[in-house]
């Protein structure tokens, strides 16, 4: 079928061609609380600067209240022992209490609260994590 072509040279307008608006990808972006976040934490901003220290806050909260635990867990066996010197004269198996509870049961005592750190401190980040993301309702 040939295309026919309008006759330019006798009077008649030709229509110019009708237009396409072809989009590839609209995007639509909303700046979110979680969005302006990062960012302020990205810049170092005041704001960034008040949750990183929140969360160090937190992290050495959380140090000084588990060391307060090793402190009174094994700093507390010798004055026990000074306290009560029969506890330390007691024999377990052939072997002093005092040496039984300081050189063999502080090593799981020590692993425990060291387990329990680590929890409690990725405990500490995915909450700042997710005050970080939480999207804005």
């Amino acid at each position: 079928m040939a295309e026919q072509i309008p006759d330019v040279g006798s009077g008649g307008a030709v229509p110019p061609p009708r237009r396409a608006r072809i989009v590839l990808a609209e995007i639509t972006r909303q700046d979110t609380r979680a969005e302006r976040t990062r960012a302020e934490l990205a810049q170092q901003t005041q704001v960034g600067e008040a949750l990183v220290r929140g969360l160090v806050r937190a992290q050495l909260a959380l140090a000084l209240r588990i060391s307060l635990v090793v402190v009174i867990g094994l700093g507390g066996l010798p004055w026990l022992f000074a306290i009560a010197p029969s506890l330390g004269r007691t024999t377990v198996a052939g072997v002093n209490l005092p040496w039984l509870l300081l050189g063999v049961a502080s090593f799981p005592f020590l692993i425990g609260v060291g387990w329990a750190y680590v929890r409690l401190a990725e405990r500490n980040e995915q909450d700042f994590t997710d005050l970080v993301q939480r999207p804005e309702h």
